[in-house]
């Protein structure tokens, strides 16, 4: 072997090594430098959410996002934007960016709150029962599945209480269209709806007046002895209720509630009493 060649060759030996030894501090700078203009982004998103600029927020956090996408920070700065999006009423974009964050980072230890940001942003897209119930019954699903998957977390105690006004909400719309068809001498449908609210939705506020409905439904197409059931149904259950005494009306056509007396009463004493407390 020549000279030339062995120089050449041990130049490139040295060449070799002195790169394998850069290469770790160079790529270290760059994570570090990575990591410092993440973690600016992340402190001006917080400033700018804490100023109510939340639009802007949710750039910077996922500005800071995609500046170090291998962080443990990443993660959180995903959930940060979508929450900035929420606060603004932003949901579609809330959503998205939760649905990707799911998708992204599923063992991250957010994915509860994710799930449950989700579950409340379709919640507050519901308007009334006249609408339509699409985000109604997602939300009713993902608070469902908070329930199951995360039960010891606040997040399931929540939900529970969400899932309780969900279901006022789906059984006053059974009512809305049950009326509609009642008003419409659509017998029949109107029937079926009301019965929906007292088989699936019997611990809301609107079960009484549905077996009210259901008696007078019932007895206007001649089902008297059906009527009489839900009647008898209500006044098992709800016998000092006004929708009971609006059923008897209807088997009794000369009934006429007595009316108590109306007796004068001392307030003076009460009110007194209710300053003594503060004194």
């Amino acid at each position: 072997m020549s000279y030339s060649k062995v120089l050449l060759f041990l130049l490139f030996l040295l060449f070799t090594v002195s790169c394998s030894k850069e290469q770790p501090t160079t790529q270290n700078i760059k994570k570090k430098t990575q990591e410092l203009e993440m973690v600016e982004a992340y402190k001006d998103g917080l400033e700018k959410l804490n100023n109510n600029d939340t639009y802007n927020a949710a750039q910077k956090f996922l500005e800071a996002e995609l500046l170090f996408p291998q962080s443990s920070w990443a993660p959180k700065s995903a959930l940060m934007a979508s929450y900035a999006y929420y606060l603004q009423n932003y949901y579609s974009e809330a959503l998205s960016n939760l649905e990707r964050y799911l998708t992204i980072y599923p063992k991250d230890k957010g994915v509860s709150y994710a799930h449950y940001l989700i579950g409340i942003c379709y919640y507050e897209m519901i308007e009334d029962e006249k609408r339509d119930i699409e985000p109604l019954l997602k939300a009713k699903n993902k608070f469902e599945f908070l329930m199951e998957n995360y039960p010891n977390t606040d997040f399931a105690m929540d939900s529970k209480f969400k899932l309780d006004l969900i279901e006022d909400v789906l059984a006053s719309k059974e009512m809305y269209l049950a009326r509609h068809y009642q008003k419409k001498n659509k017998w029949i449908a109107a029937i079926n709806r009301y019965k929906i609210v007292i088989e699936k939705y019997d611990k809301t506020i609107y079960v009484e007046e549905a077996l009210h409905r259901l008696v007078e439904t019932n007895y206007k197409i001649g089902l008297i002895d059906e009527s009489k059931k839900y009647a008898s149904l209500l006044g098992y259950n709800y016998q000092s209720s006004e929708w009971y005494k609006k059923s008897y009306k209807v088997f009794n056509k000369d009934y006429k509630e007595i009316v108590p007396k109306k007796i004068n009463k001392d307030k003076k004493g009460v009110i007194e009493k209710f300053k003594k407390l503060f004194d």
